[in-house]
């Protein structure tokens, strides 16, 4: 089965800076064709902008929390595409002041919700997509170097993240016997929406720039294309692994 045969859902489009967008462009460039989610009404008229601009692509709204429009969407889905063949996981939140202050401070609720909607999200939408990737294929998520090491200010999302990396790799060993890939993307800081939620995103881009092996930061553009990899044939023997794209600053200890 040729790329261009193959269809992809990719969730969390807010805007133009989005990763899912990058990872949308890419994989449209390759020859997919897309589905594509965005949250609510607030954000349907910018994101049916940028997927009209996707020749083939279709826009769906789903709110990741509700397991109702959930089930509506991967519906539609089987009904308009038949077969899935990647799915694409760029969902994450967590209350804006609960990414300020110490950690220590995490509300009960804060912690919940950074979980919900950024962890147990790709469990739901896994679940979901499986039955319609009876051909095999891959799902991507994205995560952080916050997982493994602490960043500050990043508190409960480090968490979170690290909870979506264990997540991986569960998800991974299940779905394995129906040749159904699962990776995590551990992008370095970019100017995202969600991102700029952080306090002290100006000094973490400056400090990942100053260390990172290639002296600078990446690209939305780069995450996109490894995300394009993995889901291709190219990356058919990649599972439960979290990948770095980040100009090499993980490896480096000071």
């Amino acid at each position: 089965m040729t790329e261009t045969q193959k269809t992809a859902v990719v969730f969390g489009l807010a805007n133009k800076r989005s990763i899912a967008w990058a990872i949308a462009q890419k994989l449209q460039q390759a020859g997919w064709r897309l589905a594509i989610t965005y949250q609510n009404e607030r954000l349907e008229q910018e994101a049916k902008d940028l997927i009209g601009d996707l020749p083939g692509a279709s826009g769906f709204m789903c709110d990741v929390t509700s397991d109702e429009q959930i089930a509506k969407l991967f519906a539609e889905l089987a009904s308009k595409y038949g077969q899935l063949h990647g799915l694409v996981h760029s969902v994450a939140f967590a209350p804006p002041e609960e990414l300020k202050g110490e950690f220590v401070n995490t509300t009960r609720e804060g912690f919940r919700m950074a979980h919900d909607i950024s962890v147990y999200s790709l469990i739901a939408v896994a679940r979901a997509a499986a039955p319609l990737m009876s051909a095999g294929g891959g799902m991507v998520t994205l995560t952080y170097y916050g997982a493994e090491k602490v960043v500050p200010r990043y508190n409960v999302m480090g968490v979170a993240k690290a909870a979506l990396e264990a997540t991986v790799r569960y998800l991974a060993n299940d779905l394995g016997p129906k040749n159904i890939r699962v990776n995590a993307i551990s992008a370095g800081p970019i100017k995202t929406l969600a991102a700029r939620g952080i306090a002290g995103l100006g000094e973490m881009l400056k400090a990942h720039a100053e260390r990172a092996p290639l002296k600078r930061n990446v690209d939305a553009a780069e995450v996109g294309a490894t995300a394009a990899f993995l889901l291709s044939e190219a990356g058919s023997g990649v599972t439960g692994e979290t990948i770095y794209v980040d100009c090499g600053y993980n490896i480096m200890g000071f």
